[in-house]
């Protein structure tokens, strides 16, 4: 059981059994737990290969039970802002890609009837590609790594690839790749995972923990490519500029875009439906009149998580808060951003106060042993993440319509790149699919049995090849659930609004 939750095959809890608290938590994972050997653990992976053979992992078929997808997606909705779910559809709808983007359940779904080999790790819980990117760390280093762990939760760890190279494959489809070209860029995705994992097996357990992929490694790796043909200049220099570009990206750059003065006071410059002032939201007689003591109180509150004597926090003041739509699967949770300012008006920082539900892996994989979601999402990135960001904590609040609700906070923006594979050809998509599968297998040895992982796996393509069969696969099955998505606006099932 990790810290992130628990999971069947490491030792977790039975239906409606009571999370362990306190002293009672276990830290480690059963097998640390039983001090398994490095041959035990070989012997482990190769176990796993016979009730879920590495060949199985390439079939995919929907099930003929298998749920109404539009479904899943309505489920979602109800416990969501209604006023924001059209959004989420409009997003959806732009493409198989985006569609893809905010099909975690959907996915989630078919992957529980799956083969499983049942070697548990923390898993991200929605690893596509666009969850990827560069940020900056406390120690103000700009790294790549994993940067979205709504979903995280303990389980097979098999099922964080598949949803990266399925991802990759529908990226390869969106740029009219060939069937040839997107099959090799899905394999060496595959191949850095494994290739990575086995180099993890063999490595010393802190020097496994420390590792991460600065920004200039990343551009080293663009280098090395240009210089043996397989990337051109032009892919490179785009690189470097996205790496700049990041670091333009920070509480700063958004306070100028999002922040004016009204009656000399600083507020967020409300851009409905996307951004709107929390004096807008609130109804006459709610606690949330008084929002300025009531956000303080919970800041203070929120301090308490952060689990140091010292913080910059404590240096800022609250000045103002708003609703802010964020991202395609996201859209319609309750999603708050907070200004804060420190030194002077100059000096601002900027939250993200994000609604945490529980992860669409929970009902698969059982609960987590977190009660609080926004702390399981906080456990969950600290286990997988190379460094995390200084603010990451958590919070309950009552919500604008009296009932309560998890949130996790985080900055706005420290640092953050996003690549945009809309640009992306064939060399520079190969390259980033390695670079995310190296980055996943990281993150998967940090708590997960890396010494079974890589046994299972084994020196060969057998694994790979599985992959790329099940990315094409479940890539036809997403365009599918697309157009199931398509039918149900145009039959005014679902609403949609597009373009916000």
């Amino acid at each position: 059981m990790g810290r992130g939750g628990s999971a069947e095959g490491e030792g977790r809890p039975g239906e409606g059994a009571t999370p362990p608290t306190g002293s009672d938590r276990p830290f480690a994972s059963s097998w640390r737990r039983h001090r398994l050997t490095v041959d035990q653990r070989v012997a482990r992976g190769k176990a796993a290969r016979l009730p879920a053979p590495r060949s199985s992992h390439g079939r995919f078929g929907a099930a003929p039970d298998r749920p109404d997808p539009i479904s899943l997606l309505e489920e979602q909705g109800k416990s969501r802002v209604a006023e924001l779910i059209p959004i989420r559809y409009g997003r959806m709808l732009v493409s198989p890609f985006t569609f893809f983007r905010g099909a975690a359940l959907i996915m989630a779904t078919d992957l529980a009837a799956t083969p499983r080999s049942d070697i548990i790790v923390q898993l991200c819980g929605d690893a596509h590609l666009l969850n990827f990117r560069l940020f900056g760390t406390p120690e103000r280093k700009l790294i790549f790594d994993i940067n979205d762990f709504d979903e995280t939760l303990p389980g097979p760890w098999e099922w964080d690839l598949k949803r990266l190279a399925t991802s990759v494959e529908i990226m390869g489809r969106s740029r009219s790749f060939s069937p040839s070209d997107r099959r090799d860029i899905v394999m060496a995705g595959a191949r850095e995972y494994r290739e990575r994992m086995r180099q993890a097996a063999a490595a010393g357990t802190l020097e496994v923990w420390y590792e991460h992929l600065e920004a200039g490694d990343l551009l080293e790796m663009t280098e090395e490519e240009v210089r043996r043909g397989q990337l051109s200049k032009k892919e490179h220099r785009r690189t470097r500029g996205q790496v700049a570009k990041a670091r333009t990206r920070d509480s700063v750059r958004v306070f100028t875009r999002r922040v004016g003065k009204v009656h000399d006071e600083l507020r967020f410059v409300a851009d409905p439906p996307l951004i709107v002032p929390i004096e807008d939201l609130v109804e006459p007689g709610s606690v949330w009149e008084q929002s300025d003591v009531l956000i303080k109180q919970l800041l203070s509150s929120y301090r308490q998580t952060l689990g140091v004597e010292h913080h910059p926090l404590e240096e800022f003041r609250y000045v103002h808060a708003a609703r802010k739509v964020v991202g395609v699967g996201s859209v319609g949770t309750r999603c708050y951003i907070l200004l804060l300012v420190g030194r002077d008006d100059a000096d601002p920082l900027i939250l993200q106060v994000k609604e945490a539900e529980a992860s669409v892996l929970e009902r698969f994989v059982g609960k987590s042993e977190y009660a609080h979601h926004g702390q399981r999402v906080v456990a969950g990135q600290r286990l997988m993440q190379g460094a995390s960001d200084a603010f990451l904590g958590w919070q309950r609040i009552q919500g604008l319509d009296g009932r309560t609700y998890d949130f996790y906070v985080r900055q706005l923006h420290d640092w953050k790149g996003i690549t945009e594979v809309d640009e992306m050809l064939v060399p520079g998509a190969t390259l980033y699919a390695r670079t995310c599968g190296a980055t996943l297998a990281r993150a998967h040895a940090r708590w997960g049995d890396r010494i079974a992982i890589a046994s299972y796996l084994g020196k060969g393509e057998t694994f790979d090849r599985a992959i790329a069969d099940f990315a094409t696969a479940y890539a036809d099955q997403n365009e599918r659930d697309y157009e199931a998505l398509v039918q149900a606006v145009r039959s005014g099932r679902l609403s949609a609004e597009s373009g916000v």
